[in-house]
């Protein structure tokens, strides 16, 4: 009888010992090219099915995670020091529904103006990061969501991020070249500006 697996138990450990969840490449470099680390994930995966710890993937970044029909058993009381705004909430939809996007391609779409604040507390928590500039006057930073953000919400990729309609219709989801046109004055203005009054203004509220 043979023992199990070397690759299937090295990758147990690289994945084990790591402090952050782990890409092909990165583990490759650390158990070897040769190495079938594809399928000792799936071996992995289909081993710890059903237990106490399962072994995921969000946005091609492997590790293990409680199994989320016991996470009460870890979860404790304790105080929330921080919660995001609703500028912060909808910034955050945005980026992850529009990504790449720039600062004012967000505003075009919400309808005021985002703080510098507002993209440090998401930037902050891990959940956005710069993804360059886009190749236009001026070559505007541009943002989009990390791999943290997908493992945070449980997400394996942003096709399955949840609530596209209520978004619509909450008018977040508006292309951003058409909320542009309307933030410019185009032929637009009149039917995006109607939209934004009554769905995105936000009397009194800040960012």
């Amino acid at each position: 009888m043979s023992g199990p697996d070397p690759v299937v138990r090295a990758v147990e450990a690289a994945l084990f010992a790591a402090t952050e969840p782990q890409t092909l490449e990165q583990l490759r470099a650390q158990i070897g090219d040769e190495a079938d680390i594809a399928g000792a994930l799936e071996r992995l995966a289909s081993d710890y099915a059903g237990r106490g710890v399962e072994l995921v993937e969000r946005g091609g970044r492997w590790h293990f995670q409680t199994a989320p029909d016991l996470a009460w058993l870890l979860r404790r009381e304790t105080e929330q020091t921080r919660k995001l705004s609703r500028a912060a909430t909808e910034t955050l939809a945005i980026i992850a529904y529009h990504e790449p996007v720039s600062r004012a391609e967000i505003e075009a779409i919400r309808g005021v103006q985002v703080s510098k604040g507002t993209l440090d507390v998401l930037m902050e928590e891990g959940w956005v990061s710069p993804a360059g500039r886009r190749e236009v006057p001026g070559r505007p930073l541009i943002y989009a969501t990390t791999p943290a953000f997908l493992t945070h919400f449980g997400l394996s990729s942003r096709r399955d991020l949840p609530g596209l309609e209520d978004l619509k219709a909450a008018g977040l989801l508006d292309p951003v070249d058409l909320a542009l046109e309307g933030a410019l004055g185009t032929d637009t203005t009149d039917d995006l500006s109607e939209e934004s009054d009554s769905l995105l203004e936000m009397p009194g509220e800040g960012d």
